[in-house]
């Protein structure tokens, strides 16, 4: 699975969930330009050496980002308030992309979870 993979997935949308998620995209690879692009799950997903930090998919009545761990969310519940979110996955309407700094907060969230589970290392 592959950036092509990720821009089929993309592609494949109605608008404004294409726009939304192709500007999601442009954001997490601000904040992590080396991240690897694939399909994770059967949605698409961005992985820093090796490990999943960012995701995200489309819903019929909803955009969704998914850290990939339950425990991410419980770091940002301030930031986090007015959202609506399971314990994977954080709503976003379909036309509002998250923030870049809502974004790097949760991808950052995510990086302490994988250092603090001794999963990862986080890259020099």
């Amino acid at each position: 699975m592959s950036i092509a993979d990720v821009d089929a997935y993309i592609s494949a949308l109605p608008e404004p969930k294409r726009s939304s998620l192709e500007e999601m995209r442009r954001r997490i690879l601000d904040i992590v330009p080396d991240a690897e692009q694939k399909i994770s799950y059967g949605m698409p997903a961005f992985a820093v050496a090796g490990r999943v930090v960012a995701g995200f998919a489309s819903f019929k009545n909803h955009l969704a980002y998914l850290p990939h761990s339950g425990r991410v969310f419980q770091q940002l519940e301030r930031e986090l308030q007015g959202f609506v979110r399971t314990a994977g996955s954080l709503h976003v309407p379909i036309d509002q992309p998250l923030s870049p700094e809502l974004l790097a907060a949760l991808i950052e969230a995510k990086m302490r979870v994988l250092e603090t589970d001794g999963q990862w290392v986080r890259p020099a």
